[in-house]
């Protein structure tokens, strides 16, 4: 028994010499090889890096298809919602649709201090605005204006109204020569009642196109066509007048659509040949619309629709009839809300019309 304890110690001891030995070599090793690294440094990060990259990229190309196809909220929503027919949620100032603006955007009078050499008609013209209108707004009663002054400028051509006990968007057209709709299209005039279009004394209200002089033989901007419209009539393009009456509302940068008033309230036809795309009614916004989908690049919209004539998913031909022109929604009155949109984008609609 001696002897068994003899060697374990023996052998216990030979072993730990042997790790410290080793343990020491290591050590050494270590040594050379850091200080290898730290005269290379530079040389291998390089190296390291780059083949970090190209293994990430490699992980992505594999994985990212696996991902994708098992993602839960990749799926294409859009794919199956333009054959639907429901009550709708979206707000049509608002969402996907884009617009090809022209002119900075303006909720309300801003304020502009009048420099050196600056007239009445430059100061229009830096904002896009009239000069009747600064002349409104400002209650001036000549072009004379001198540096420092403070110029109020209306959020567009038109006049800016602050409303009073009796006033309704109605009242305030009439004063203004313009149509009530107009009113209702700018996006940033608030009401009290979205229902109703009801309003608050003391609010301000923007009347775009309004004028404070007596009442003129009805015109048209930039030369566009004012008189009555008829249905079917062909424009330039493939497009036809969707419905017959008179152009209310001509296209601006917050509304990129054509209205068409007619209280007899008369069919509404398809402007071109097409697959209904959507067909449903809202409390609001376009209220009862129609899109069609003109399958070469092209959509129609018709809104404020009084009835729909067609489901989603049907095939309709130039000049059938889709709908009944009306009321519904964002609407003061019996008028027909027409767009062409293409790429997500609302077009000016007498470009296709004219």
């Amino acid at each position: 028994m001696r002897q068994i304890a003899q060697f374990v110690l023996f052998f216990v001891e030979y072993m730990r010499s042997r790790i410290l030995s080793a343990a020491r070599v290591i050590e050494r090793v270590k040594d050379i090889f850091v200080a290898i690294l730290i005269v290379k440094r530079g040389k291998y990060s390089s190296s390291f890096l780059n083949s970090s990259f190209l293994l990430l990229a490699i992980a992505a190309l594999v994985g990212g298809p696996i991902i994708a196809e098992n993602n839960p909220f990749g799926s294409d929503l859009n794919s199956n919602q333009g054959l639907q027919s429901s009550i709708i949620s979206f707000n049509p100032y608002e969402g996907n649709v884009g617009t090809i603006i022209s002119a900075k955007p303006r909720d309300k009078m801003v304020d502009y201090s009048v420099l050196g050499g600056d007239t009445l008609s430059t100061i229009a013209k830096k904002f896009d605005v009239s000069s009747e209108s600064l002349r409104w707004a400002n209650s001036l009663k000549s072009d004379t204006i001198k540096p420092g002054q403070v110029i109020k400028v209306p959020p567009g051509t038109g006049v800016v109204h602050k409303v009073v006990s009796g006033d309704n968007i109605y009242t305030i057209a009439k004063k203004y020569n313009v149509d009530a709709q107009n009113i209702l299209n700018f996006p940033f005039n608030d009401f009290a009642d979205l229902d109703t279009f009801s309003l608050t004394s003391g609010q301000t209200l923007f009347v775009p196109n309004g004028s404070v002089l007596p009442p003129k033989p009805a015109t048209s901007p930039g030369g566009f066509y004012s008189g009555p419209i008829q249905a079917g009539a062909r424009g330039s393009s493939n497009f036809i007048w969707p419905t017959s009456g008179g152009i209310t509302q001509y296209p601006i940068w917050y509304h990129m659509a054509v209205d068409i008033a007619n209280n007899a309230l008369p069919p509404v036809l398809a402007s071109d040949n097409g697959t209904v795309t959507f067909a449903g009614c809202a409390d609001y916004g376009y209220g009862c619309h129609i899109i069609v989908d003109h399958g070469n690049g092209y959509q129609t919209l018709y809104a404020h629709l009084s009835s729909l004539g067609v489901t989603p998913g049907q095939a309709v031909n130039q000049g059938q009839q889709i709908g009944v022109l009306g009321s519904t929604g964002r609407s003061s009155g019996p008028h027909l809300h027409f767009e062409v949109r293409s790429g997500g984008a609302q077009l000016n609609p007498l470009n296709f019309l004219q």
